[in-house]
This record gives C-alpha cells, structure tokens and sequence, in this order.
C-alpha cells in the first residue's frame, strides 16, 4: 500500500476564502459594485483572536448592505494601538481567517492606526463601528459623512472582547500552574 504525502493546505481550496486586496485593488473591486448598483460596507478593525463577539460583529456589519469590505490593522499599526505584545496572531494569519468567514466578502489590509486614509479611497456606502463608541468620537467620521456614507453603531456586547478573553487564559494558566 502507498501512502500519499499531503498538506493541510491541500484540503482547503481557495474558493472557499474572500480576497486579500491590496488598496487600489480594493478600490477597484468597490467601483465595480457602485457600478452594479450593490451597496459597500467596511468595517475595520485588529482582529487578534476571533472570538464569539467578533463573529456577531461582522455578521450585523454584513446585513448592513449588500457587501462586507473588512480593513484589516497591519501589524506595526497593531503594536502602535495594543503595545509591544500584539498582535498575538500575525497579519497574513488573521486575514486568511477572515477570509473564510461567510459574512467577510474581501480584506483590505492597512496600516495606520485608524481607517481615514483607507476610507477616503474606499467610499464605503456605510461604515460599521461598535456601539462602545460614539459616532461624534470617531476619527474618520468626517471622511465618511464627506463622501455621502452613513455611520452605523453595531450593537457592542460587553464581556466578549480579545482583551477579556486574554485576561481568562491568563487567570487559568498563568504562571503558577
């Protein structure tokens, strides 16, 4: 009997993943839908360690229009936002897992801190925040608003965070076990 070599990466074509876009990649891949009539959503964010609350996140942010367009935090803007110590899962890691997710229709990649840049190019038809903010504390509100898009606060569900969900592995395996 002959055993067969494979990777795992075998088994997972990539029609089953949303693009990667690089920015005017992304752009384009906008007009396209603008042209057809189909409205844009963008979200963004850093996304270290998918959990519950991000999945519920993107699924609101997605119902909000007839595409998901996910910015995604490059890693140095990741460390100028979370510290030194993040992200925990690097970039090209973070957006393929994104990628697979069914409500993400594609990820832009970027890297300041905050998504004006990106939104000025992007054009989103509604930009998707949680609801732990407040749109008149946003950043890129100007940008957004500037270019006929609206603000949308996505429902913010408390205790279901990266940074509390960190905090639990730490509390049951930190250093003393």
């Amino acid at each position: 009997m002959k055993f067969l070599r494979w990777s795992i990466t075998a088994f997972m074509p990539e029609q089953f993943f949303g693009p990667l876009f690089e920015v005017d990649e992304a752009v384009a891949w906008r007009e396209e839908l603008r042209v057809q009539k189909k409205s844009v959503v963008f979200t963004n964010g850093v996304f270290d360690v998918v959990h519950a609350g991000h999945i519920e996140y993107l699924a609101w942010a997605r119902a909000q229009g007839d595409a998901l367009l996910l910015g995604l935090n490059m890693d140095e803007s990741v460390r100028k936002i979370k510290g030194e110590r993040r992200p925990l899962v690097p970039f090209s890691d973070r957006a393929r897992i994104l990628r697979a997710l069914r409500c993400v229709d594609a990820v832009v990649g970027f890297a300041q801190k905050t998504p004006e840049v990106l939104l000025d190019r992007i054009r989103p038809d509604v930009h998707v925040k949680s609801a732990q903010y407040r749109e008149e504390e946003l950043p890129e509100r100007a940008v957004v608003l500037q270019h006929g898009g609206r603000i949308a606060l996505a429902p913010h569900q408390s205790g279901r965070s990266t940074t509390d969900l960190i905090a639990t592995i730490l509390q049951r395996y930190g250093q003393d076990d």
